[in-house]
């Protein structure tokens, strides 16, 4: 081996063993100890080389070298590439892997090579490497999880079990012939142990995060090229392949991701979802065809299909979605629709649906800040016809679920289903205003913000008074501190000072102190206000200025 070949592969040693201090600079005792399912740390590690500039990384998100790249040196030829650096470095990086602690890596190591030479870029495998004693371990660890925890279990489980779990069952190395079936059955019982609970949004996430990445990465460039780019992804079929009896379970598992990105993804993510479903039906799938046309088959024809000379109605599951054409524009039309969707969600169906809304009649919520959508103009639609208000509080109590928001809004538009039926009533009647107060004791106030609106315009419809004030505390405790209700100036009526600490007496400090800035700006200055009133009031003011402090 020539002097400058030595020379780099010294380098590339030293860089190699930055890198392995790098990572050891962690407590990974501590780390790994948060669960059972996780026996490691890192799996991957990357080496570049491109004309004398030698670099180490943790992922390969693209194995192109880019083509200005300012460096000196000449490119290396692949021969020397193959035939001594890649097993010098093997043999070294294996070293390097048995001294390190146990804990840092994980069952499996992988360490790629990304190469500029004189023929193109290369990019290569330098070492595979697989611990069996921790697989072992690790597959024990799995199967006592799921037998203990969800097939036993009765309380909810922790998101970070949900990431490690979701991607050990779909890594074939752990798992060469599971059964999709049993990867499906598993995740359905994961989230059903999760519902009703604040993180079953993040459950669901690391669940569709490893379905696609299976997907993505492993199962579908078996059948497909990737045409597009690694953040748009369009797919070609390769020529000549056909889809084997033993890939049916693939498919259903693939099947299985689009309609988890399709139902519970942002709107952006719904190409990815289509894109899955195309590819099963490519590869001949008839359920992929039937469940784009008629949803998953859950569901009873009547019970997804309504057609009749004032309205059609259809449901499909997969998308998450209502289809309503109102033929005849009557209180009557609204009516039958409302009662199909309340009997939908009896059934079982997506509360988080959208409505997809074709009519003559655009409505909108007297409230700024919604989404203008069909879901929300079939509401307001609706609202306009008083006799339909029992059927729309009906919707509304079987709609709402907490965690849960309707698949056509997203960001701060986010809104739990059942909230534009819930805000046009409350607005309508105070009949309502005990189901705006269940309402808001459902909303999760960290992903959602739409109740600020809503309570800045039941401010203005109702006003501040005796019979709104109970409400409107519901609300503001729900409300995020960004709000800006400017109701200050009704609070120099004693009685509505006197009622609003009737209200909060008992809450936690927390709650109270959040009252209080939303309506006087800060516990400072309401107790500057306190130090100048008298009598009855100054008392009143004083102790809401003290329940809203840490005691």
């Amino acid at each position: 081996m020539d002097q400058t070949l030595e020379t780099l592969l010294n380098e590339m040693k030293q860089e190699i063993d930055k890198w392995m201090a790098h990572i050891s600079d962690k407590n990974a005792e501590d780390i790994v100890k948060r669960t059972s399912l996780q026996i490691g740390i890192h799996d991957y590690a990357l080496l570049e080389y491109d004309k004398g500039r030698v670099s180490m990384a943790e992922h390969d998100l693209d194995l192109s070298m880019p083509i200005d790249r300012k460096t000196t040196g000449e490119p290396l030829a692949e021969k020397h590439v193959r035939e001594h650096i890649i097993p010098e470095l093997s043999t070294y990086m294996q070293h390097k892997l048995d001294e390190m602690p146990s804990s840092l890596i994980d069952y499996q190591f992988t360490f790629n090579g990304k190469f500029r030479v004189r023929e193109g870029d290369l990019n290569l495998s330098i070492l595979t490497y697989a611990d069996e004693a921790k697989k072992k371990q690790l597959r024990e660890r799995i199967a006592t999880y799921i037998a203990n925890k969800l097939e036993a279990g009765t309380y909810p489980t922790k998101p970070l079990e949900t990431f490690f779990l979701s991607r050990h069952i779909l890594d074939e190395g752990l798992y060469p012939d599971a059964d999709p079936a049993w990867i499906i059955a598993v995740f359905e019982r994961v989230q059903q142990l999760n519902k009703a609970n604040q993180h079953l949004a993040e459950h669901r996430s690391n669940l569709i995060t490893a379905l696609r990445d299976w997907a993505e990465q492993r199962w579908l460039p078996r059948y497909f090229d990737n045409i597009g780019t690694q953040w748009q992804r369009e797919y070609k079929k390769k020529i000549d392949i056909h889809l084997e009896n033993t890939e049916q379970g693939p498919i259903d598992l693939l099947i299985y991701a689009a309609i988890l990105i399709l139902k519970y993804e942002p709107s952006y993510s719904r190409s990815t979802g289509l894109a899955m479903l195309n590819c099963a039906k490519e590869l001949g799938s008839e359920r992929a065809k039937r469940l784009t046309k008629e949803g998953s088959g859950t569901f009873a024809k009547e019970d997804v299909c309504l057609r009749d000379e004032m309205i059609d109605c259809t449901a499909n599951d997969v998308f998450a979605e209502v289809s309503i054409a109102i033929k005849q524009e009557t209180g009557e039309s609204y009516a039958r629709a409302l009662r199909f969707l309340t009997r939908l969600f009896s059934l079982g169906f997506p509360k988080s649906c959208q409505i997809k809304l074709k009519s003559s009649l655009k409505q909108w919520l007297p409230i700024k800040g919604l989404a203008k959508s069909g879901t929300h103009r079939f509401f307001a639609n609706a609202l306009e016809y008083p006799d339909l208000y029992p059927f729309m509080e009906e919707y509304a109590k079987a709609a709402m679920e907490p965690f849960e928001w309707y698949a056509d809004t997203e960001g701060e538009k986010n809104c739990m289903p059942g909230s534009y039926a819930v805000f046009g009533l409350g607005l309508k009647d105070q009949t309502y205003f005990p189901l705006v107060e269940e309402y808001m004791g459902k909303v999760n106030d960290e992903h959602q913000s739409v109740q600020n609106h809503f309570t800045v315009a039941f401010k203005e419809r109702h006003g501040v008074h005796t019979e709104t004030i109970p409400t409107l505390i519901k609300c503001m405790l729900h409300c995020t501190d960004s709000m800006k209700l400017k109701i200050q100036s009704d609070m120099e009526h004693d009685r509505n000072v006197r009622l609003v600490l009737d209200q909060v007496r008992g809450l936690p400090y927390y709650q109270v102190e959040h009252i209080v800035y939303l309506i006087w700006g800060g516990t400072d200055k309401l107790k500057k206000i306190a130090a100048k009133a008298e009598g009855e009031r100054a008392q009143w003011l004083t102790e809401l200025a003290e329940a809203a402090c840490r005691k």
